[in-house]
């Protein structure tokens, strides 16, 4: 008997040793995965549908899984309301953009709610290849409009032009419709486009040059949508001191703030994307993207996928954004590169000088690019929360650094500034090897939608260089 106890407890303390040896090699590989514990058990419940037993069996554990995590399953996600707050006030006349030098021989074009051209959709007719159209700050309601002149300024002046899209459209598409011409936007406010196919875009940009200055996008189906250019890209977007808010498409479709198709170029500065609705803040299929100076965070209330994606890569550089991943996020990468496949012959990505922030406690991951990248350079990045980076292939990490939350002024106001300084967090200049010049930021965002200059080289880590008090 004695004997037989003795077989007994040995097999216990076996089975407590495996047992606790499986335990934290799964915990082991789990943090490796670099996924939230949501992204593994929706993966676990796809894998199981279709097996009604499995499923009975499994409830209860998953149940208490998604209980103990925090981590609602895909109904139940479903069944969260995504607020959207009415849209901020008119910007005045001292907020926006001021005028740039009128083009030789153009004829300008007023529109304004009291004066003989009360329509945008009649001025869109009537304005020829170089006019300016200005449009006087007020509301327009339900008055969208397709460009197609090949060069075009149209700009706000007395302050903000908003525009109201009230169930209308323009060719089913967009407020409005953007077609292969060279034009500068400045000062208007596109709110609330629909469309039946659940892309009812602020602007539709199908082809062409087209730079925004201090817009605002706010509660559209997509913020702004950029056709694909074929068979060769040749279109270029550029966005300056704007912001993107609240894009949802009822249903539970994605609804992207900016949604970037295969062109040769996107350029964004200065510029606040925040709160999307399951979509990206920003994704973008262009060849050469240049992301710098933005603050892009999700925030308490928002469902984005991801903060910042380029599926199909190209030479993307992502240089001292402020970029947040609240932790109801949809997926676990803040910043991904190449999950739909390369198209480009060029895939190269240099990220340097972010503070790049994962709220969500248990899992996660900074960066997340797929198998078949050309290199990869991360430098002089501030790190806060749970996470590393997953690349398959060439990646090069300089002096990038991790801080805790007691570390920075007010994280829960996303206020990511350094409260203390140490030698850890001082920049490092970086050497000519890794495109020193082209990712020494000489920049920083200034909340809520602009930047300033660096009076001189930066000195810490992290997208703000402000000195603590």
């Amino acid at each position: 008997m004695s004997a037989h106890r003795s077989w007994f407890a040995r097999a216990l303390v076996a089975c407590a040793i495996l047992a606790a040896a499986t335990a934290l090699l799964g915990w082991y590989l789990y943090r490796q995965s670099g996924r939230t514990p949501g992204e593994l058990l929706d993966y676990a419940d796809h894998r199981m549908d279709g097996h009604p037993v499995v499923e009975t069996l499994a409830a209860p554990v998953m149940h208490l899984l998604r209980s103990t995590f925090g981590a609602p399953s895909v109904a139940d996600r479903a069944r969260i309301r995504f607020v959207i707050p009415p849209p901020p006030p008119r910007r005045g006349a001292s907020e926006i953009a001021p005028p740039e030098r009128m083009p030789p021989g153009a004829r300008v074009w007023r529109v304004s709610p009291d004066g003989p051209i009360r329509r945008i959709g009649e001025v869109a007719r009537l304005a020829r290849d170089g006019d300016v159209v200005e449009i006087e700050a007020g509301d327009y309601h339900q008055d969208v409009a397709v460009w197609e002149q090949a060069r075009l300024t149209i700009r706000g002046v007395g302050g903000a032009a908003r525009l109201l899209a009230g169930g209308r459209n323009a060719e089913g598409k967009a407020i409005w419709v953007i077609r292969n011409g060279d034009f500068d936007v400045a000062n208007i406010d596109f709110i609330g486009a629909r469309a039946s196919d659940r892309n009812g875009a602020g602007i539709r940009f199908e082809g062409g040059r087209l730079r925004l200055r201090r817009c605002l996008f706010w509660n559209n189906q997509m913020g702004l949508v950029s056709s694909n250019d074929n068979p060769a890209p040749r279109s270029e977007l550029i966005v300056e001191d704007s912001e993107f808010a609240y894009s949802y498409v009822d249903g539970q479709h994605w609804g992207h703030n900016l949604y970037v198709g295969s062109m040769r170029a996107l350029t964004v500065t200065g510029s606040y994307f925040h709160h999307a609705g399951i979509g990206h803040l920003i994704k973008s299929r262009a060849t050469i993207n240049d992301i710098r100076y933005n603050r892009l965070t999700d925030e308490v209330g928002g469902r984005a996928s991801y903060e910042l994606e380029f599926p199909n890569g190209g030479v993307a550089h992502v240089i001292g954004n402020i970029i947040q991943q609240q932790i109801g996020t949809e997926n676990s990468a803040v910043v991904s590169f190449g999950a739909e496949g390369y198209k480009w012959p060029v895939n190269t990505l240099y990220i340097a000088s972010n503070t790049l922030v994962n709220d969500h406690p248990y899992g996660g991951t900074f960066l997340r690019v797929a198998h078949g990248s050309g290199s990869v350079v991360s430098a002089n990045n501030l790190l806060v929360g749970p996470g590393g980076y997953q690349v398959a292939d060439r990646l090069t990490v300089v002096n990038d650094v991790r801080a805790d939350w007691e570390d920075l002024r007010m994280p829960a106001r996303q206020d990511y500034r350094l409260a203390r300084t140490a030698a850890r967090t001082a920049y490092q200049p970086l050497s000519d090897e890794f495109q020193g010049a082209r990712l020494t930021p000489d920049a920083q965002y200034v909340h809520p939608h602009t930047t300033r200059r660096l009076n001189g080289a930066p000195s810490l880590v992290g997208a703000l260089q402000d000195q603590p008090p």
